[in-house]
């Protein structure tokens, strides 16, 4: 996983959900859907689109599903994958 990616996608995260936290708390493996009450299916839908914005990608329907957003590492992996796609 890229630091780079990492770091961003935290910043995403933080930006799109409105999030108190610090980057360096949001770690590989700190539990996003279910854990944040911040990504409900509105906080999904902004997070989806600002990480489509900030790495000038395309999220299908079909990619949306829990274990995407699960960790914060599974996010910045499919991101990562996204990206080398």
């Amino acid at each position: 996983m890229a630091t780079e990616s990492l770091t961003a996608v935290r910043e995403v995260l933080i930006d799109a959900l409105e999030l108190a936290q610090a980057p360096d708390e949001l770690q590989p493996d700190t539990a996003l859907f279910g854990a944040l009450p911040e990504l409900d299916s509105f906080g999904v839908v902004a997070l989806v689109g600002a990480l489509e914005d900030r790495f000038d990608i395309t999220i299908d329907d079909d990619e949306f599903g829990a274990e995407l957003f699960e960790t914060v590492g599974t996010l910045t992996a499919f991101v990562d994958g996204k990206l080398a796609g």
